[in-house]
């Protein structure tokens, strides 16, 4: 089974760029089958990964930036190919 993790997350407004360049940086635990980071107006950053897994299988997943970087709570989602 395939399963995808979304983590969306909204910058401070003109800090876009430092956001995409922190997700660039992080490191998993472990490689996903693929990584894939986007960016959106309003300094959002959106990071999708895709696993080798079952749909509950603990898995790695970006941490919430420290700091003042983003302007709320990191949105989190899991879905299974179909």
């Amino acid at each position: 089974m395939t399963v995808a993790l979304m983590w969306e997350a909204r910058a401070v407004e003109g800090r876009g760029e430092e956001l995409l360049a922190w997700v660039r940086a992080q490191v998993l635990e472990r490689e996903p089958a693929r990584r894939e980071n986007f960016r959106a107006p309003g300094d959002r950053v959106l990071v999708i990964t895709w696993w080798d897994a079952e749909y509950d299988a603990v898995l790695p997943e970006l941490p919430e930036p420290e700091g003042e970087l983003v302007t709320r709570a990191v949105h989190r989602w899991r879905f299974e190919a179909v």
